[in-house]
This record gives structure tokens, C-alpha cells and sequence, in this order.
């Protein structure tokens, strides 16, 4: 939807919280059930939002299925195909959810079972408004009936936004989703999207398998204006938050802008590696009918994905800032680092990644392996140092040598 639109509704939605929110504080509704195990490390998939905002049919998620299962990017780790806003149109006479019949007119149900059918898992949206961010209509007052509904098409994962939500209380409304799809007979990954402005780190652990920390990415480096966020200006918002991310509950900074086409290859690569870093899921949002060999390259690198979906699911931090100079450090299983030299700057710069940021002792050897060039470099001490591209990352892996 255009910026000012959202913004709008945005600024709303936060006026409605700020004047009655004091009287809905105890909406409260207690979880029966525990929260399924079904996101250990974070979700990888694609979303429709990015790339085609409402102009989303039948035809287009089966496309973009066909293509995620055979461009190498489900070998790669991606599985769930999510359709975003603007698939629902109305509700019949008993109060159930509607899809578009002319975009969907096979229905959910049959296009949950094509996603299926190609090894896939499949997601839905909605809102904890009365409507949608888009208008359509939300889920206030239907919690138990969407769920239920959602079970029953075979839907895999919910992005539940916080649109036309007036003066509800955040932490109250996800709560009886969560308890809606608990109940709903299917184990449903749950994704909030409440743009971090009630603080759902302290929060959304028990209900959400991932919860947004921050407003909409935009398909661009950094802006000065306050939406949609940049890279960086995510960057900046989340790195203080990788102390309540743990596996089945994620930070999660916005989706991918990978090939879309607002940024160049190396800012790419630098997006897709620190969200890496941050064990952030990996939600595409390009055409992935439509990829260059950049972009594929970038989306499919094992070597970053590995990182991500490091079991340990601890994320990384920035140990280290000088200026536009930064160094991000993620522990992994088995003893092994993940490292990020990142420049900010406009001139390339030679950096170095110091084994005290690791908690490793000087004399200490190790491997290091560059994981976009693939360059591996044995017996290794004291540090590691690389020149950085601007606005580019050397990512290493550092294994210590026993």
C-alpha cells in the first residue's frame, strides 16, 4: 500500500493504544496448551508482500512454488510459500473467512495442497484489527473461527499484522491467536508482526514462534525517513535485542529485499549475511520466477545459511564499532564462530577481525573460511584480517584447531 497510507494507519493504531490502552491492559486469556517445537531454527521461506503487495492470485503462489522447489532454493533450506495481505475479500453469512474468487478460485484449500505437493509448506495472513493493513477484513472477534478454518485448509504458518487495532492491547490480542491456533487441531507457526512498538521481545516468547522488532523494510540501504527502514536502520534497532531470541522464539527484523532491485549486489550479500548473523528468518520477498544469477547466488549460499540456521540458535552481536567500521560475532555449535567485518563507509577498508572478540586466547590456531569467496586459510592466530568493499562484509567461519 502506498507509504503515507500505512503510515497513517500506523499513527492510529498507536493514538487508539496511547488514549484507552490503560483500560484493555488486563484483557488477559490464559494458554492451555505449549507453544509446538516446530520453529528449533529460524523459518526460511518467501512472502508475497515485498515484491507484489495485493496483486497476489492462484496462479502467481503456484509460480512461485514451481520455482522455489526447483531453482535449488528448497535444497537450500527455504520451505514455506506465505501469501500476504489482500487473499481475503469478505465474510459469508456464518462469520467464515472468504477468499477472493476470482484471484483464488480453486480455493485455499486446493492451493495449500499444490504448495504440498511440491515439498512445501504453506502460510496465510492476517491482522488482529477489524481489518487488514490493506482493508480486508481482520481477525478481531473470528480469533477461534480463522483458526479453525486455517486448520482446516492446511495452512503451516499465520503472519498476524496490527492494523485498524485501536485501542487493543498487543500482548492480550496474540495471546488469543495463539490460543485460536493451538486449539485449531494443526501445529501453526506463529508469526507477529506488531513492528516492535509494544516491546514484544518481553512478551511474545510463549505466544510467537517470531515476532517483528522493528517497521517495514524497504528495498534500499539506508533512509533518513522514518518508513520504511533500511538495512542499517534495522541493523541499528535490533542489535541490542540477540539476548531474547533462543530456538522456537525469534527476533525478527522484516523480510528479505534480495533481488528486488533497490540495492547492489554487495549491499545484498551484506543484508542477507547479517540477518544470518542475527538468526533472523530467511523470508524471501523477490519474484522467484524471475532471478538473476546474483540473486540466486546470494539466496542459495549454504555456507550463510548454515550460519542462520545454526542449532546452538544463539544470535550474534556487534562486539566492535569504530566510526562506519563494525565487527558482529555469532557463537556456533561445536565450538565455531561465525564473524562479520562490515563497512559502512564509501572507500574500501582493510579490517581485522581480533581473536579477543571471539574469547579466544592469541596463540590459538584455527581455520578460517571466507563464505562468499570460499577462501579457506589453515593456522590461523591472533586475528584475521581482510579488506572490506564499502558498504560490503567479509564473512568468515572460524574453526578453533584442537
Amino acid at each position: 500500500m502506498p507509504p503515507f497510507l500505512r503510515r497513517a494507519m500506523h499513527a492510529i493504531a498507536l493514538l487508539g493504544c496511547i488514549a484507552a490502552g490503560a483500560a484493555h491492559a488486563h484483557e488477559t486469556l490464559k494458554l492451555d496448551a505449549p507453544k509446538p517445537n516446530i520453529a528449533p531454527t529460524a523459518p526460511m521461506g518467501w512472502n508475497s508482500w515485498n515484491k507484489f503487495a495485493c496483486n497476489v492470485s492462484e496462479q502467481l503462489i503456484r509460480q512461485q512454488a514451481d520455482a522455489m522447489a526447483s531453482s535449488g532454493m528448497k535444497d537450500a533450506g527455504f520451505q514455506y510459500i506465505v501469501i500476504d495481505d489482500c487473499w481475503q475479500t469478505s465474510r459469508d453469512a456464518d462469520g467464515n473467512i472468504l477468499a477472493d474468487p476470482e484471484r483464488f478460485p480453486s480455493g485455499i484449500r486446493a492451493l495449500a495442497d499444490y504448495v504440498h505437493s511440491k515439498g512445501l509448506k504453506f502460510g496465510l495472513y492476517s491482522d488482529a484489527g477489524s481489518l487488514t493493513c490493506a482493508g480486508r477484513p481482520g481477525s478481531a472477534g473470528h480469533e477461534f473461527q480463522d483458526a479453525r478454518q486455517y486448520a482446516k485448509w492446511g495452512v503451516d504458518y499465520l503472519k498476524y499484522d496490527w492494523c485498524h487495532t485501536g485501542p487493543r492491547n498487543a500482548e492480550a490480542a496474540y495471546t488469543i491467536m495463539a490460543k485460536a491456533l493451538r486449539e485449531s487441531g494443526r501445529d501453526i507457526v506463529l508469526s507477529i508482526c506488531e513492528w516492535g512498538d509494544h516491546q514484544p521481545v518481553h512478551w511474545a516468547p510463549p505466544l510467537g514462534h517470531l515476532w517483528r522488532t522493528t517497521p517495514d523494510i524497504g528495498d534500499l540501504w539506508d533512509n533518513k525517513e522514518p518508513w520504511p527502514l533500511g538495512v542499517v536502520n534495522i541493523l541499528d534497532r535490533q542489535a541490542e535485542l540477540w539476548s531474547y531470541a533462543a530456538p522456537n522464539a525469534w527476533n525478527d527484523p522484516d523480510m528479505l529485499e534480495v533481488g528486488n532491485g533497490g540495492m547492489t549486489t554487495t549491499e545484498y550479500e551484506s543484508h542477507f549475511s547479517l540477518w544470518a548473523m542475527l538468526a533472523a528468518p530467511l523470508i524471501a520477498g523477490n519474484d522467484l520466477s524471475r532471478m538473476d544469477a546474483d540473486t540466486l547466488r546470494i539466496l542459495t549460499n549454504k555456507d550463510v545459511i548454515a550460519v542462520d540456521q545454526d542449532p546452538l540458535g544463539k544470535p550474534g552481536r556487534r562486539m566492535w564499532k569504530e566510526g562506519e567500521l563494525e565487527v558482529w560475532v555469532r557463537p556456533l555449535q561445536g565450538g565455531e564462530f561465525a564473524a562479520v567485518l562490515f563497512n559502512r563507509g564509501k572507500t574500501p577498508v582493510d579490517m581485522k577481525l581480533s581473536w579477543d572478540s571471539l574469547g579466544l586466547p592469541a596463540g590459538q590456531k584455527a581455520e578460517v573460511r571466507d563464505l562468499w569467496s570460499k577462501k579457506l586459510t589453515k593456522n590461523v592466530s591472533g586475528s584475521y584480517g581482510s579488506k572490506v568493499a564499502p558498504h560490503g562484509v567479509v564473512m568468515v567461519r572460524v574453526a578453533p584447531q584442537r
